[in-house]
C-alpha cells in the first residue's frame, strides 16, 4: 500500500511514495486508502447518516450575491463575463456575456477602472443570522447543509492562509465556521463545496486588466496559465494545499469538490490523494469506521470510489450506489433578483421523491442575498416542501430504495443538466421501504381510486398485505388486490398536498 509523504519547501511539495507494510496495516487497526482509484472504489462507504437524511441545504453565497439585483443574467458567473467575452464563446453564451460587460462599464465603469475585486466591500452580510438559518432549513426538513467554502471567483469564506477571504474582507467573518457551529447546534450534519479548480480558467478575460505586484495578482492567478493550468504543478499544488487548509481547519462531515481536479496523468494524482486523505483522516479519527462523504461530478469515474453528484440532472433508473440530485431554488445559484426556477413546488416534491426511490439523497440549493437574508420565494419553496415532509417524511428518513423504484406515464430520462420540469400526474408512483414496510407516494393529488400495477397479485410483491395507511390521515383506507394491480379508493380526507404518501404492511 502507498501514500504520499509531502516535502515542504515554502509553498511548494514533493510527493514521494512510501510503501505500507503488512504489519503497519496491523499497527492501525483498519486499511489506509491508497491514492488511486481501485484502492477508492474497493474501501469508500457511505455513511447511514447520509442515506438515511435524504434531505440538505447548499447554500451558494458570496461576492456575488452582493452585486446589483437588478443586473442581467449572469448565469452565476458575472466574475467571468464584466470582463467581456472569452475567444470561441458564441450563441447564447455570447450574448450573456457581452450584455453584462455593456452593463457593467455602463453602470459601473470599465473593467480596468472597476474590477470585480471592488465588489467585494459590498458584501457586508450585515443581515446574516446563521442560526436562525439554519433552524429554518432543519423545520424545512434538512438533515444537513453545505455551503459554499470557495467559488469560481477565488474568494474564500473563511479563514484561510490565502489573503482574499471573507475574513479579511467584505464580511470580516468566518462564515465556514459560523455555519458549522449553528449546524452542530441543531444537530445537522456539516459539509462544504469548493469550486476552485475552475478559477485560474474563470478570470481568462480579466488578465490583461492585471497589473504585477498588485495584491490582485493573486484574486486572478496571474500566476498560473488559464489554458494549461491543469498540467502547472504549481497551480495543482496550490490546489491541493488550499483544499486541505479546508478541510484541517474546518473537520467537515461532507466534502463537495464541484469542479475537476488535478488528474493522475496531469496533476501527479493530487486530486486522487486529496480525496484519500480527507476519508483516511476520517479514517483515523474514526476507529477505521467512515463517517464522512466524498462527492462531485466526475460521470465517467467509478461511481463506488466517491458520491456522485448529479446536479440539476436525474436518473431513469435505480442507481447502485448512493448519489446526490442537487437542484437550485433561485433560478441562478446566486442571488439575482429577476432570477427565478421554473420548477414548481409539485414538481419539486416529485422530483425529489424520484430521486430517493432511486437512491438519490436530495441536495437543494438556496442563495441568500449579500446581507444574508434569504429571499421570501425561496423560502415560500423551502417551508412548502417542509410542510410535505412533516406529513410524509417516514416514508422518506432512514428509507431505502425498493427493488421496482416507481410506475406511471412520465418518462425521466438519465441526463445531467436536464431535471424534470413537467407536472406528475396522479398515475405517476415511487416506491420506498423501511422496517420491511414498502411506501408508495402518489405523485399528484389523485381525484379517483389509485390503480398500482406494480402490486398486483403474483407481480413484485412476494409477501401478502396486512394493512395500508395514509401519512397524514387516521382515514381507514379501502383496498383490494387483484392480477390488475393494488386498488386503493380515493382517499376522502387526504392531506392538502401536492403528492400522497401510503404505508403498506406486509406480512
Amino acid at each position: 500500500m502507498f501514500k504520499f509523504k509531502l516535502l515542504i519547501f515554502g509553498f511548494l511539495f514533493v510527493p514521494t511514495f512510501i510503501c505500507f507494510s503488512q504489519k503497519e496495516q496491523a499497527s492501525i487497526g483498519y486499511n489506509k486508502i491508497e491514492a488511486n482509484w481501485e484502492s477508492m472504489a474497493q474501501n469508500y462507504q457511505v455513511p447511514e447518516w447520509f442515506q438515511d437524511g435524504k434531505i440538505g441545504v447548499w447554500m451558494h453565497w458570496g461576492v456575488p450575491s452582493a452585486i446589483d439585483e437588478n443586473r442581467p443574467n449572469d448565469g452565476s458567473h458575472y466574475g467571468r463575463r464584466m470582463y467581456g467575452p472569452n475567444e470561441g464563446e458564441k450563441g447564447v453564451q455570447l450574448n450573456m456575456t457581452q450584455t453584462l460587460s455593456d452593463w457593467h462599464t455602463k453602470t459601473y465603469g470599465t473593467p480596468e477602472n472597476f474590477g470585480y475585486e471592488k465588489f467585494i466591500q459590498d458584501f457586508k452580510a450585515e443581515n446574516w443570522k446563521p442560526e436562525a438559518l439554519v433552524k429554518f432549513f432543519k423545520d424545512c426538513g434538512a438533515r444537513f447543509i453545505m455551503p459554499v467554502a470557495t467559488h469560481h471567483d477565488n474568494f474564500d469564506m473563511y479563514d484561510s492562509f490565502f489573503a482574499w477571504n471573507s475574513v479579511k474582507m467584505g464580511p470580516k467573518r468566518d462564515v465556514i465556521q459560523e455555519w458549522k457551529d449553528a449546524a452542530y447546534k441543531y444537530d445537522l450534519k456539516f459539509g462544504v463545496s469548493t469550486h476552485l479548480y475552475w478559477s485560474p480558467r474563470f478570470f481568462n478575460t480579466a488578465r490583461k486588466y492585471q497589473k504585477p505586484n498588485t495584491p490582485e495578482w493573486a484574486l486572478f492567478n496571474m500566476d498560473y496559465d488559464p489554458k494549461k493550468y491543469s498540467s502547472q504543478e504549481s497551480w495543482n499544488e496550490h490546489w491541493y494545499k488550499r483544499c486541505w487548509d479546508l478541510i484541517e481547519k474546518y473537520s467537515p462531515d461532507m466534502f463537495n469538490n464541484d469542479s475537476p481536479y488535478p488528474s493522475i496523468k496531469t496533476g501527479k494524482g493530487l486530486g486522487v490523494k486529496l480525496f484519500s486523505d480527507f476519508l483516511n483522516k476520517d479514517l483515523s479519527e474514526n476507529n477505521g469506521k467512515q463517517t464522512t462523504v466524498l462527492s462531485f461530478k466526475n460521470s465517467k469515474m467509478d461511481k463506488a470510489a466517491f458520491t456522485y453528484n448529479l446536479e440539476r440532472g436525474m436518473f431513469g433508473q435505480t442507481q447502485d450506489h448512493p448519489w446526490m440530485w442537487a437542484t437550485d431554488l433561485s433560478g441562478n445559484w446566486f442571488y439575482r433578483k429577476q432570477a427565478k426556477t421554473r420548477m414548481s413546488i409539485p414538481v419539486l416534491i416529485g422530483n425529489a421523491v424520484d430521486a430517493i426511490s432511486k437512491n438519490g439523497v436530495v441536495m437543494i440549493n438556496v442563495a441568500l442575498k449579500g446581507d444574508g437574508t434569504l429571499p421570501d420565494t425561496q423560502a415560500k419553496m423551502l417551508r412548502a416542501f417542509g410542510d410535505w415532509i412533516k406529513i410524509n417524511g417516514e416514508g422518506i428518513y432512514g428509507t431505502r430504495p425498493w427493488e421496482v423504484n416507481g410506475e406511471g406515464p412520465l418518462e425521466i430520462v438519465t441526463r445531467r443538466t436536464g431535471e424534470n420540469l413537467k407536472e406528475y400526474l396522479s398515475k405517476d408512483i415511487r416506491f420506498t421501504t423501511k422496517n420491511e414496510n414498502i411506501y408508495a407516494f402518489v405523485l399528484a393529488r389523485p381525484t379517483e381510486d389509485i390503480l398500482i400495477e406494480t402490486l398486483k397479485s403474483k407481480g413484485n410483491l412476494l409477501k401478502e398485505i396486512k394493512n395500508i395507511e395514509l401519512l397524514g390521515s387516521d382515514e381507514k383506507i379501502t383496498w383490494t388486490q387483484s392480477v390488475e394491480g393494488l386498488k386503493i379508493k380515493c382517499p376522502k380526507n387526504a392531506p392538502i398536498q401536492p403528492a400522497i404518501g401510503f404505508k403498506i404492511t406486509v406480512q
